[in-house]
Formats: C-alpha cells, structure tokens, sequence
C-alpha cells in the first residue's frame, strides 16, 4: 500500500495507508484465530481510532479510508506547485521506457550499438507492437537499482546513444514503420568522453535528420524532458506530455544556480514557476500538442492504468497522421516547429504633443 519513497506533501496519504494497512492486519489476524498484538512492521499511524472499532466493523472501516485516499490524492494533485511536478516526475518508481514497453507493448525485438562506437543503455530501442500496430519504440532509460542506474548515467544519454537512435529511426523509415519515443532524461551527458566523441553535434544532426523522416513519429515526455537531451530524439509529428511530466530549456535547479548563484527550496521552486515546464504551462505556449491523463497520484500509484492511458494516446494519434503522404508529414513537422517562438511586434501609437500657438 504505501511505498519507502513519500514525497513531502503527500504526509496525509501516507498516514491514511498506513491505518489501511494495520486495520488489515488486524483484519488479517482475527480471521486466522489471533490477537494483533503491537503495531504491523513499518506502520507509523496512530491506532487509537482503531482500537475502538470491533472486528466486524473493519471491512467497511477500511473501504472508508480507501475512499478517504483517493479524494485527497485527488485534492492534491489538482494543486501541485511546478516545483512538486518535477518532483513527482523523478519519483524512483515512476515507470520508465522500460516498463511502458513491458505493459504496453507485444513482441518486442531490442537493437543495439550505434556501430560507430558501442550500445548506450541510457536509450532503448527497437521493434514492437502496440496491439496489431507495428512500431519502432525509441526511449530513454534512467534504470532502476544503483547498478542500473550508474550503467544507464542516470537517464543521461551519450552521443552513441543518440546516434543509435538515428540508426533505428532510419531502419524504421526504410519499412515504412511508424517511430514513437519516450522522453525521459533530465538532460544529455555532459562529461569529458561524451563531449569528445561530439555530443552536440549528436543531438544536432538527430534533430535536422527527424526533421526530414518520412514516416509517422509521435513522442510523449513520461517523466523529465530536459534541454537538448530530450529533444535529440523528440522532433516529431504529435508530442505528447503524461499530466506530471516536466519539459523545459533547463532543469530548475540548474536556473536556480544561474540565476542566484545557488540551488535550494525556495529558488527551485520560484525557477520551476519562471520554466513553464509544466504539462498545462507546455500546452499553452504550444509546444506540445495534448496532456495525456495519468492516475489518480501519479503514474507510479498505478502503472498499468498510465501504460493504457498513454497506449491509448499513441494509437490514437497515429491513426490520425497515418493517412498523410511523406512529404505531407515531413511538410507538417516543419511547420509545427518553425512557429514555435514566433510572435507579432505592434508598433505603440505615441501621441505627439502639439505646440503652443
């Protein structure tokens, strides 16, 4: 029920789990012929209100927490400040391109290496289906346990990740298969190896290179969209961002750092708000062009519903870019990227004082 990992703001849903999962111990222990003696491991709520209730009385007592949860989950979520999205985008069991593809898709074939230099397991990719859909699935990957995620650079992929990207893609458009990416990745690797093997001129080339594919790609943030790390494999014909992903030039606290020379609650938070990195904040400005919906709390409170929801989503946007020729999706894409930033500059009318007769 609840989870190691809380976030801050989410006390009031953690304590009422707990209640949950000692009224179900109990629950749990009387059916079996014993007396709950203590406190369930793990559990911290107070018991008081517990101990008042008789036995018969905890199956509905718990349905009533259950419901007490989902309405202040939902209260919650609708007021996140940006700086509690990013945070709910980096949570440790948000589900990652890896997941998505082990609930969303069928027959996945994985492909590997750039064959230049060496296979970056900071991005995945390879040929899957989405019901009888037959994709290239192209995806960042942050990794799960320390391991993984030192092997992985922590979602920060090299310009061999890229290039194996561009490879993919090009073998996809080659068949006519249609290309969808998973955005996750607070930003491409910035160290030494990575800048010496030419990491922007990587991500450079991915973008001039997908903006010229003629075939179907549609791309969704699923978790953090950072800077030119995200957007190296996000040129695309629909880009989508589940509902507490974050997409922006910058993460907070690298604004905060630059801004006022230093990275704590108080400037990450006024940097998150100045970003207009937020899902809506996106949508608004145009960059993205629909909010895909998440669960109740987050895609980490039920990952089967977010892979369906986003599945859906995926399907659905195909379906409606399917039909256009090459060079119409190629024409498109343009479009859609060039206007983004543009603006009309109106010339203010100044009133001219006349002189004095």
């Amino acid at each position: 029920m609840s989870s190691f990992y809380q976030l801050d703001f989410e006390r009031p849903i953690r304590d009422l789990e707990q209640q949950i999962e000692a009224a179900e111990a109990r629950l749990k222990s009387a059916a079996a012929g014993t007396e709950m003696v203590g406190v369930p491991p793990g559990v911290e709520a107070d018991l008081d209100e517990l101990e008042g209730i008789r036995t018969d009385q905890l199956p509905a007592h718990i349905e009533s927490l259950k419901a007490r949860v989902v309405e202040i989950t939902k209260k919650l979520y609708e007021h996140l400040s940006p700086w509690d999205t990013v945070r709910v985008a980096r949570h440790p069991q948000r589900p990652q391109t890896r997941d998505y593809i082990q609930l969303m898709c069928k027959d996945f074939c994985e492909l590997q290496g750039d064959r230049r230099f060496g296979d970056d397991p900071a991005i995945v990719t390879g040929f899957a289906r989405l019901d009888s859909t037959k994709v290239l699935i192209v995806g960042h990957h942050k990794g799960r346990n320390t391991q993984e995620k030192i092997a992985c650079h922590f979602g920060c992929a090299h310009p061999e990740g890229y290039r194996k990207a561009l490879a993919k893609m090009q073998l996809a458009e080659k068949f006519g298969v249609p290309i969808v990416t998973l955005v996750d990745t607070p930003g491409a690797y910035p160290g030494l190896g990575a800048e010496q093997r030419g990491q922007a001129e990587a991500i450079a080339v991915n973008m001039r290179e997908m903006s010229r594919i003629k075939t179907p790609i549609v791309s969704v943030v699923i978790g953090e969209g950072g800077s030119g790390g995200a957007l190296g494999i996000a040129v695309s014909d629909r880009v989508g961002m589940l509902q507490y992903a974050w997409y922006s030039v910058i993460s907070p606290e690298g604004c905060a750092a630059i801004l006022w020379k230093t990275a704590n609650e108080q400037t990450n938070n006024a940097a998150a708000k100045a970003l207009k990195l937020t899902a809506k904040d996106n949508l608004g400005l145009g960059i993205i062009d629909d909010v895909v919906p998440e669960p109740a709390g987050g895609a980490h409170r039920d990952p089967m519903a977010a892979a369906a929801g986003l599945k859906t989503w995926i399907l659905n946007q195909l379906n409606e870019i399917r039909g256009l020729t090459p060079e119409a999706l190629v024409n498109q894409r343009y479009e859609r990227f060039r206007k983004l930033g543009s603006y009309q500059e109106t010339a203010e009318e100044v009133e001219v004082p006349t002189a004095a007769p």
